[in-house]
């Protein structure tokens, strides 16, 4: 779950892991300092990849810094030095993505490499600038991105849930069975089953997480959502602060000020999934400066009016798709999405806990993992989300 924004990976001064073994070893990518072989790597895929000036250049010339914000990805961007001028068009920065323990599999990365390229073709996305085994070269655009709180701005969230809309309202050429959810959480599943920590610590937080019996509550999931209308549409699934570019020049601008970025857990997928997972974004920062380097505050999940506030933008912007509704049609789809959404929140916790466990036995990214598991809220998010308006009312 990777974001592009300015600035490097950095460590409060004196931040020390609790010592339950889920802090990365010394040089992990939250360090400032780009490693030597990394360096070298992202000189030679931009001079072969860019070419133009960026082949003009010296390995001590080129220059790499750390790029915050990737929970799945190492980010960097890449600059060419002021002296050297542009020989073309080619660009003078780029932003270098180099895959981490990626969960999708293979098959994936072709998928979001095809994906990236369309979507970068209907300037919905960054442009594409190279594509490689180990990641891929893309636009760098001048930004930041958004911080948790951000999330509550009505006129941000009004174009989030606008921009949310347009890119349901998408064909993509890709399988439109709704797989994608159940499929992921099941091979994470199989592969959590054959997990080992070799530390004390971890091996007790895991066995504490097991003991919920997955696999039966993703029974009951699937149970309770197969009995809750949602539309198939090609959704983001990954729709959290980190993933939205503030473009820089357009803070002020009422409208097109924002960018979605990051596809790779895009395909089609059920409505109430993205917009649940984006209303669950809306607790957690991950950008706290001491291990495990986030915070959970569930007061900020979205009331029943900040919810109404986003549907509504959706639903204008989805109207020339669906056609005018009568008030009272409104109001009947307003109060069933506010079901939808609540009940699909559940998915949304489910899976990216089974993401962090994985996560946390594979990434090299230094991130509290196994803590950052969503299983915790669980059955707090049980209780509420069955019902029609989420955690607060």
């Amino acid at each position: 779950r990777g974001a592009q924004g300015g600035g490097g990976w950095g460590e409060e001064p004196g931040a020390r892991c609790p010592g339950d073994g889920e802090c990365a070893a010394p040089g992990s990518p939250r360090g400032a300092a780009v490693p030597a072989r990394t360096r070298l790597r992202a000189f030679l895929w931009c001079r072969e990849f860019l070419a133009g000036s960026w082949k003009l250049i010296g390995p001590e010339e080129f220059g790499v810094s750390p790029v915050s914000g990737g929970l799945s990805n190492l980010l960097y961007k890449c600059s060419l030095p002021d002296h050297v001028l542009s020989v073309g068009d080619e660009p003078r920065q780029v932003l270098l993505r180099v895959y981490g323990a990626i969960l999708q599999g293979v098959d994936s990365l072709v998928l979001e490499s095809v994906m990236f390229a369309i979507l970068a073709e209907r300037a919905l996305g960054p442009r594409l600038y190279g594509v490689f085994p180990q990641g891929r070269l893309e636009q760098y655009i001048p930004s930041r991105r958004l911080r948790t709180e951000d999330l509550q701005d009505p006129d941000i969230s009004r174009e989030i849930a606008m921009k949310m809309s347009r890119f349901h309202g998408m064909v993509m050429p890709f399988n439109k069975e709704p797989k994608w959810l159940f499929g992921t959480m099941e091979r994470y599943l199989k592969q959590i089953a054959e997990l080992t920590f070799p530390q004390e610590a971890q091996w007790k937080k895991f066995n504490q997480l097991k003991a919920y019996n997955l696999q039966q509550e993703m029974g009951s999931l699937r149970e309770l959502l197969e009995s809750t209308p949602s539309p198939v549409v090609f959704c983001h699934n990954d729709v959290q602060e980190g993933n939205i570019l503030l473009l820089a020049g357009r803070e002020s601008h009422p409208t097109d000020k924002l960018m979605l970025i990051d596809f790779e857990y895009s395909s089609y997928n059920y409505r109430g999934f993205d917009i649940g997972n984006h209303f669950c974004e809306w607790v957690y920062d991950y950008t706290h400066d001491t291990w495990p380097y986030y915070q959970a505050s569930m007061e900020n999940y979205p009331t029943r009016q900040q919810q109404l506030h986003f549907i509504r933008h959706y639903l204008w912007e989805d109207s020339g798709r669906r056609g005018d509704t009568t008030h009272e049609e409104q109001a009947r789809i307003e109060e069933e999405m506010l079901t939808e959404i609540s009940r699909f929140a559940l998915a949304s916790h489910f899976f990216w806990g089974l993401w962090s466990i994985l996560q946390a036995k594979i990434s090299a990214i230094e991130f509290g993992y196994l803590v950052r598991s969503l299983f915790w809220l669980y059955p707090h998010a049980w209780g509420g989300c069955v019902g029609r308006l989420g955690f607060h009312t």
